[in-house]
């Protein structure tokens, strides 16, 4: 009984030994990782305020600074871990997460999907903040780009947020990229009227109009583009600058609209409505079409006799 007592108490001494000779380690651990959270917040905190103002593209530069104070806090944990003597703790650990990643991949798959493709468009994506874009039926400015989403404001005034594996799989349409975007629109004039004549006519209206963008990259020009069932189709193309499509590129088209139309009809031509043609087949030689007249009397006829009336109406 006396042996096991003192067996006992030699395991508690050597624990009580092995633990005061991990304290320092521990202490220099815990150190560490304190000084790593704090480097890591002060690196953080100066390219925030210094090197993200003069970066021309925000959402990389908060990734990158995001993504460095994680690297910062996890070299600081290792390097604890190891300090404290437990690196066979930390493989097991990194180990255990990488499992656990694999595991939780399967379970999570659309979020897993929506975190790798905001990582690829953090570094590799079609727009910036700001740019007007469309995405599947979405049609809007960015706002931001998180990890798991890209969060756009419509003009309707509505907040939409695209899963980013959507806009990494979909095609997506900038028109504000380059800051220009070419509008269309066909103009109908009559078959008796001069094409060339009211082609002129509209190519004057863009040759003048200061709001159309014009240089050897961005032709505007009219092109003959249908013989339709009433009309001679003409169709207009103009470009316009999109860097405030909110308001200025759709508010241009309308004045361009308005002063083509404005053009034609001082010019004399017509923009005929749609004409519908009647034909006669086989034995038919009338119309058949039937008129009705309305025979309710007027109020001036209603008080005469019928015999009246009837010369009245």
């Amino acid at each position: 009984m006396e042996d096991q007592v003192k067996s006992l108490g030699t395991v508690f001494v050597d624990y009580w030994n092995q633990f005061l000779e991990a304290v320092p380690g521990l202490v220099l651990a815990l150190i560490i990782i304190v000084a790593g959270i704090f480097i890591a917040r002060q690196i953080a905190s100066f390219f925030g305020t210094k090197i993200l103002g003069r970066m021309e593209d925000p959402l990389m530069g908060r990734f990158l600074v995001t993504s460095l104070r994680l690297l910062i806090i996890i070299g600081a944990v290792l390097l604890a871990l190891r300090a404290a003597g437990l690196s066979g703790i930390a493989g097991a650990l990194f180990g255990a997460l990488g499992a656990s990643a694999v595991i939780l991949g399967f379970a999570f798959r659309d979020i897993g999907e929506n975190f790798i493709s905001g990582i690829i468009l953090a570094f590799n994506r079609p727009f910036d903040i700001n740019d007007t874009i469309r995405v599947v039926d979405h049609f809007g400015k960015v706002k931001s780009l998180q990890f798991r989403y890209t969060h756009i404001k419509t003009f309707d005034g509505k907040d939409v947020y695209i899963p980013n594996s959507d806009v990494l799989t979909e095609p997506v349409q900038n028109y504000t990229a380059d800051g220009f975007i070419r509008y269309d629109f066909v103009v109908g004039i009559a078959y008796e009227d001069d094409i060339q004549g009211a082609k002129d006519v509209i190519q004057q209206v863009l040759d003048t109009n200061e709001l159309i963008i014009r240089d050897e990259d961005h032709i505007n020009f009219v092109a003959e583009d249908e013989l339709a069932a009433s009309t001679v189709n003409l169709k207009v193309y103009f470009w316009v600058n999109t860097k405030d499509f909110r308001a200025g590129a759709l508010q241009v088209r309308g004045a361009i609209i308005r002063d083509i139309k404005n053009a034609i009809d001082a010019n004399d031509y017509s923009l005929p409505a749609d004409i519908t043609e009647i034909k006669l087949y086989g034995s038919e030689r009338d119309i058949p079409i039937r008129v009705e007249f309305d025979d309710t009397p007027n109020s001036e006829a209603e008080n005469l006799p019928p015999e009246k009336r009837k010369k009245a109406g």
